[in-house]
């Protein structure tokens, strides 16, 4: 990857990995922007359902579509594959249930085309996989060292925190699997695979800065 052109760099991470700090440090350090959550801010916008109703819903393999229709008011279906959503103030929109993929893909690309970056998810491994200037990431972490993170950050029981952390891991694994035919556990997806263990979120940037040259 060349940082003198434009480029983008995808961090993928299990939660509480610190996946999301790494890629906010490195954007800092790279001086470019750092995108998270876009694709689901123009989900709330577009459709009047929060982000968090968005991560929730989208990676249940197979029920998350029809408790993402409920959380937005979608009418009766008239097919497998399409349903009428009520936007606020609008005529009834069809929206068919691939437009959730292409939307978060369409957004990506769009950031991306804007100039240099770093998108933390999103299945940007895929995304930009052809891209002429790209690097995917994956940060990952033995289950105590996620357990503890998440403990200490959102204020969790161990439990709670060990319950949430495989929660997570299907729902962004059913969502991988079903738009990229992947698993986003696979190395061959990445130019760079991390272990958290043992290592600060400073450590990991700089592993990932010296890797770029």
């Amino acid at each position: 990857m060349n940082t003198k052109e434009k480029f983008v760099i995808t961090i993928n991470r299990e939660l509480g990995s610190g996946g999301r700090t790494v890629g906010r440090k490195l954007a800092e350090k790279l001086g470019v922007p750092f995108y998270d959550k876009a694709p689901n801010k123009v989900f709330e916008q577009k459709f009047h359902v929060s982000v968090d109703d968005i991560e929730k819903l989208k990676g249940r393999s197979h029920t998350w579509w029809a408790d993402f229709k409920r959380v937005v008011g979608i009418g009766e279906a008239l097919n497998d594959t399409k349903y009428f959503v009520t936007n606020v103030g609008e005529e009834p929109e069809l929206l068919a249930t691939e437009e959730i993929f292409k939307v978060e893909t369409d957004v990506l690309k769009g950031l991306a085309a804007e100039g240099s970056c770093v998108i933390a998810g999103r299945s940007g491994f895929h995304v930009f996989r052809n891209h002429p200037n790209h690097l995917n990431v994956l940060i990952q972490a033995s289950i105590p060292f996620r357990v503890a993170r998440v403990v200490r950050e959102q204020e969790l029981a161990p439990d709670e925190a060990l319950q949430t952390i495989e929660t997570v891991d299907k729902m962004r694994e059913n969502y991988v699997k079903k738009y990229t035919a992947s698993s986003r556990y696979d190395a061959h997806n990445y130019n760079l695979v991390i272990a958290a263990d043992g290592k600060t979120e400073d450590e990991i940037v700089n592993i990932i800065l010296k890797y770029i040259g």
